[in-house]
């Protein structure tokens, strides 16, 4: 797999409350928009760590889109679709 960027798609997509996340760049826009004690959960930190090792390497997109999707549904912002 090639170098990650924003508009690198997930591995699926990630319905949200707030609408559907579907890049890289999606979700570093919920990322910039966390809270810093929302960050400073366990979920977040897994997931942050998890974005930034599919960034060095890239065939973690996988494992990051699940710990992202995790996060979102722990801290109430995954949707029902």
């Amino acid at each position: 797999m090639s170098k990650l960027t924003t508009d690198t798609p997930l591995t699926f997509e990630l319905v949200c409350k707030d609408g559907t996340l579907r890049t890289l760049g999606d979700v570093m826009r919920v990322l910039g928009d966390l809270t810093p004690e929302q960050r400073d959960t366990f979920y977040w930190t897994n997931a942050i760590h998890m974005l930034n090792t599919a960034i060095r390497e890239p065939h973690y997109i996988k494992a990051a889109t699940i710990t992202v999707q995790t996060a979102l549904a722990l801290s109430g912002m995954l949707g029902d679709g």
